[in-house]
């Protein structure tokens, strides 16, 4: 699944070509997604500017004056800039086209993504209640301890509850996880404040170090400009079970925890002294 790195290249790719364009047309090809794509949109966009091209979470924002364009890839869908003519394929489902010559064109295989609409400035259900973006001053250890305060949840599974904090995916979770030497399944109230403010600092530097190489390329996922993402060439641990950890060459070990594969380090991951958790 495209994680918030993936999404913010994308918005980096996407914007220098439609911000401050006016839309010509709206094709709708496939309106079921994982919500009915709003079939008003060929008449409410068209002759509008768009005025930004934000992110939220693993949302991306097209920001029109009328509205706001709320755009989700799913599982493994991508928005790509075409620059010209180009044959529509199975997957295409969504284009926007604008007068400048450009289109934005949702692919989505699987069709677990969504285009969404939300008028006037009112934010959408599906963001209202999201928690701080964790590029942001925002998401601070002490924002993070306030949130841990008499949660016994494992922290690997806290670290990824939007309320929490967003965007912290399967991949930048375990790699954040390596990083700042913490056990995936530590419950999230055994964890030290030095080691808070380590995650913390981890989760940063993983997820924009990632943003700075484009992002993970998994199966088939590209950025609005048609190019994969590298961050998978310095993964340490996600995707590597059983092979050598690369700080002390240990094996690296698989368990599953929210119905999610995790790799880790069980010797530079330890948990704290006394806690136990269920093998």
């Amino acid at each position: 699944m495209p994680e918030l790195p993936e999404v913010e290249t994308t918005c980096r790719g996407i914007e220098p070509h439609i911000l401050g364009a006016s839309v010509k047309a709206v094709t709708i090809r496939k309106a079921q997604l994982r919500w009915l794509i709003p079939e008003h949109l060929p008449r409410e966009l068209p002759g509008l500017s768009l005025l930004a091209v934000d992110r939220r979470s693993k949302y991306i924002l097209l920001r029109f004056k009328t509205g706001v364009l709320i755009i989700h890839l799913g599982m493994s869908g991508s928005l790509r800039v075409l620059l010209g003519a180009e044959p529509v394929q199975k997957h295409d489902h969504f284009d926007i086209s604008f007068l400048n010559g450009v289109t934005l064109r949702l692919t989505d295989p699987r069709r677990f993504g969504a285009v969404l609409w939300q008028n006037g400035v009112q934010e959408h259900k599906l963001l209202v209640n999201l928690g701080p973006e964790p590029l942001t001053d925002a998401f601070d250890h002490e924002t993070f301890i306030n949130a841990a305060v008499n949660r016994k949840v494992a922290v690997k599974q806290f670290i990824m509850d939007n309320k929490v904090v967003v965007g912290v995916g399967n991949i930048y979770a375990a790699e954040a996880l390596f990083a700042a030497a913490i056990h995936p399944q530590t419950p999230v109230n055994k964890i030290s404040k030095p080691k808070f403010i380590k995650l913390v600092a981890a989760i940063k530097y993983i997820l924009g170090v990632a943003i700075e190489r484009g992002g993970t390329t998994l199966k088939d996922f590209v950025g609005g400009d048609g190019k994969p993402g590298y961050f998978a060439q310095e993964l340490q641990v996600y995707g590597r079970k059983g092979q050598g950890c690369n700080l002390c060459q240990k094996q690296l070990q698989e368990i599953r925890l929210g119905q999610r594969s995790t790799v880790f380090c069980a010797s530079c991951q330890r948990l704290p002294r006394g806690v136990k958790v269920k093998s």
